[in-house]
């Protein structure tokens, strides 16, 4: 897991940012920063740069390469201190807390400002970055590209999808982003793997679920990576979080997509409540979902089938 930057945010200086900025402009071009390049790239002396460089490697904010030349690059912890400074010089975080959730794809944070919010980092291309690459709609049609290239793209593409579908759908407030970092609102509520639901609350809940898929339809969005992971339960109802893999609904596969997502959290509901959830008419469903005319409640989509 990539260390927590803002345990010792507070101890970095000007400087260390100016060799950090200096080098993540320089991968714009090349994976390994020339360093001979860096007096250009940062504005600094070439004595100050030597001095920066032994700082950055003892908070292991960069790495070191012999190649034909002596190369650096950013490593992740350096990206994220880049994006932390600029959104604490923007007023948007003030505090920091422990991490509250690891992804597959990211970390998310608590931080402070006015009130308590969530920090995500993408990860994307952290430990296999040639099948993120392969399986991302923003990464797939350029030849030059990096782990960090792929991470702002999935930043980028997930708060405009937040921005499109907040606050018709429930989601997470967003914030701020900047590079592969997103500011959102804090939910609260359980995620719904942990969440043991009784009675009534079941096809309830299931039911508001494939209300805020259709609200994000309507919005023109299906997630298309739908689970019992990315969903929060709280006491007036359900949020969705996790969309940086989210198409449009005038996508190709769009409906199959949706379909995928609908299966997965029924088959989930059926896999914890089997006695509570009667067969579902998925095909009727997802094709009333997708056209807009989904109503409120599954009692329509019940069947002994």
């Amino acid at each position: 897991m990539v260390r927590n930057v803002s345990s010792f945010f507070r101890e970095l200086e000007d400087e260390d940012f100016y060799l950090l900025s200096g080098i993540e402009h320089g991968m714009r071009f090349s994976q390994w920063v020339d360093d001979s390049k860096l007096p250009d790239l940062s504005g600094l002396s070439s004595k100050e740069i030597e001095y920066r460089i032994k700082r950055c490697k003892k908070y292991h904010l960069i790495e070191q390469k012999i190649i034909q030349y002596r190369g650096y690059r950013l490593r992740f912890e350096g990206y994220d201190a880049l994006a932390l400074r600029s959104f604490v010089e923007r007023g948007v975080i003030e505090k920091f807390g422990s991490i509250i959730g690891v992804g597959k794809e990211s970390e998310v944070y608590e931080v402070r400002s006015y009130k308590s919010l969530a920090l995500k980092y993408h990860r994307e291309g952290y430990t296999n970055f040639r099948k993120v690459n392969q399986n991302r709609d923003y990464t797939s049609k350029n030849r030059h590209f990096s782990w960090m290239y792929t991470a702002r793209k999935a930043a980028e593409k997930e708060f405009g999808v937040l921005e499109a579908l907040y606050p018709k759908v429930s989601v997470p407030h967003p914030i701020d982003q900047n590079r592969h970092a997103i500011v959102m609102e804090m939910v609260d509520g359980e995620n719904l793997s942990e969440v043991r639901l009784d009675g009534e609350q079941i096809v309830a809940t299931l039911g508001l679920i494939l209300e805020e898929i259709s609200n994000a339809i309507d919005k023109g969005y299906v997630h298309s990576d739908l689970s019992e992971y990315n969903i929060f339960v709280e006491d007036n109802g359900v949020t969705i979080f996790d969309w940086p893999q989210a198409v449009k609904t005038s996508h190709a596969n769009a409906g199959e997509l949706l379909k995928r997502d609908i299966e997965n959290i029924i088959k989930y509901f059926k896999r914890k409540y089997p006695s509570e959830i009667q067969k579902i008419d998925i095909k009727t469903l997802v094709e009333d979902i997708f056209g807009g005319e989904f109503n409120q409640g599954l009692d329509g989509y019940f069947n002994d089938a």
